[in-house]
């Protein structure tokens, strides 16, 4: 068994591991995860099968490891999320579509979005017009706050109102 400063490398790995793993936890951002997690099981591996625990056969292990769970957070997203929860900005709820749940004025109103965020319902005004309840609508206008200028809509897309005027012309 290998041995540096008195201890076993095997012992060292799973210090030095759990000390990247704890510091990653600390400053979000993947930079020391994936070391981290890799000569902590090195390490694990090590201390549990005192055969594993020559220097080459730990490099290895080391080598390995990280290689999956580099492939497991860059391809499964394990560390990452799906991006549900991260914070967006004013500009991103521009093309958000949504219903009106309070009747929607130039000057007052309420529609809940589709992908929101947290609370998806916002203050919102009309670009002229009133626009009554339960109406999808479509912002215009994010605004940069809590209150978004929308527009109704009907459902229908641009291909939708061509196919009407052809119908209603032929």
């Amino acid at each position: 068994m290998a041995e540096l400063f008195g201890q076993s490398l095997s012992f060292l790995l799973v210090v030095a591991g759990t000390a990247l793993c704890v510091m990653e936890a600390l400053a979000p951002g993947a930079h020391l995860i994936v070391l981290g997690v890799a000569l902590l099981a090195a390490g694990l591996i090590g201390l549990f099968v005192p055969a594993a625990a020559t220097p080459f056969v730990l490099a290895g292990l080391v080598l390995g490891v990280g290689l999956v769970s580099l492939y497991l957070y860059r391809n499964y997203e394990l560390y990452q999320g799906t991006g549900r929860g991260q914070t967006r900005d004013s500009d991103d709820l521009r093309g958000s579509r949504g219903y009106v749940v309070e009747e929607v004025t130039p000057r007052e109103g309420r529609v809940k979005l589709e992908s929101g965020g947290f609370d998806s319902s916002y203050a919102a005004r009309s670009i002229s017009g009133t626009i009554s309840e339960g109406t999808n609508v479509v912002v215009v206008d994010p605004g940069g706050g809590n209150v978004v200028t929308v527009e109704a809509v009907d459902g229908a897309d641009d291909i939708d109102r061509e196919l009407d005027r052809d119908a209603d012309g032929a």
